[in-house]
This record gives structure tokens, sequence and C-alpha cells, in this order.
């Protein structure tokens, strides 16, 4: 099984409803995303997937949350956009990608800081 890793990054505020906390409030994130697609075969260029194809399709992804305040983005308008249901999401929808793509999403870890990050896999 071969796995491709692919790292983007977001700017974007939020605030988690409900939380008794520092984190009740609005603030930022310079947030850190890492997909990891996997694929059991190569093409006849000896690759699982263009690496090319996989950062556009995370960006595309990221380009829906950068510079938002992620709490008026659904589904986070009804959810809280803990780094645990970011990365949900974003599995989700790269993974209607990379079927296409011929490959499955393996992971995504969303970091919010250089020291704290959630991983979303199946």
């Amino acid at each position: 099984m071969y796995e491709l890793i692919v790292e983007a990054s977001f700017s974007a505020a939020h605030n988690l409803r409900g939380y008794e906390g520092a984190c009740e409030n609005l603030h930022g994130h310079n947030w850190r995303v890492e997909a990891a697609v996997a694929s059991d075969k190569l093409d006849g260029f000896g690759m699982a997937l263009d690496f090319r194809k996989l950062k556009a399709a995370l960006k595309g992804i990221l380009d829906g949350l950068d510079h938002k305040y992620i709490n008026e983005v659904p589904p986070f308008d009804k959810e809280n956009p803990t780094a645990e249901n970011i990365s949900r999401f974003i599995y989700v929808e790269l993974s209607k990608t990379a079927k296409g793509l011929g490959v499955k999403v393996a992971r995504v870890r969303v970091w919010e800081s250089d020291n704290a990050s959630a991983v979303y896999r199946e």
C-alpha cells in the first residue's frame, strides 16, 4: 500500500459555542492541514497519484475556509468548529474527489497550533 501526504494551510477565526473557557471567545488560528491518501497500485509513471492533483483538491476545500469566520460556514453554522470536526469535514470533502482520482483518503490531520492537532480516519 502506498500513502501520499500533502500539507496546506489556511487562516480563519472561530469560537466554540457553549464552551466554558477562552475558546468560547472569537479567536483565530493559522491552521495546518495534512492529508494522506492511499493506493495499492501505481500508474505507468510509477505514481499512485500526481501530487499536483492532490494539492489542488485539498486547496479547493481549504479555499472555502480561508479568511472566514468558520462558524458561518456550513456545517459549522450548526456544529462546533473544533479541530476534530474540521478534520472530519475535510476528510469527507476530499473523499468525494479522491474517489475519482483512484485513491482513498487515509487520514486528515488538522493542526490548530504548533503542538496541538486532531486526526480523522475511518
